[in-house]
């Protein structure tokens, strides 16, 4: 005699490279780069300045972002009054991070990136990141 009852699908939940996101409050936040008056685009100025494998390794850590919002740790982490941080480890023993918000359009707007060399993120680089917060709500390009 069979069961009738079928058993809970995972089709609620995807696995990533960074962990299983639950899909019942996930959403696309499209990617957005902080731009200053005078045009320039920090964090993809940044990026670029990157080697390869860096570039694409912090880009798959803001696509999981970007495509399973809202992420937790390891990949995210929430630094308080909006901010959020992308978190990715790179070779060499050097971990990344790129400090994002999300605007009013439902944006990820990436505000500021760095490589981390101290436990705790440094004030220079959160006040920066906040500056920069501020501009962008002023002006919401």
């Amino acid at each position: 005699m069979s069961s009738s009852k079928k058993t809970p699908e995972l089709a609620s939940s995807r696995s990533t490279a960074h962990g299983t996101l639950g899909s019942g409050a996930l959403e696309r936040i499209p990617v957005f780069f902080y731009r200053t008056e005078t045009g320039n685009e920090p964090v993809r100025q940044w990026l670029k300045a990157m080697e390869s494998e860096d570039r694409c390794l912090i880009g798959e850590d803001i696509k999981t972002v970007e495509f399973g919002w809202p992420v937790g740790m390891p990949t995210c982490r929430s630094l308080g009054e909006g901010l959020h941080e992308v978190r990715t480890n790179l070779p060499g023993n050097r971990i990344a991070r790129v400090i994002f918000y999300v605007d009013s359009k439902q944006r990820m707007v990436l505000l500021h990136g760095f490589i981390k060399k101290t436990r705790a993120t440094p004030d220079a680089d959160l006040d920066l990141a906040r500056a920069n917060k501020r501009k962008h709500e002023r002006g919401m390009q």
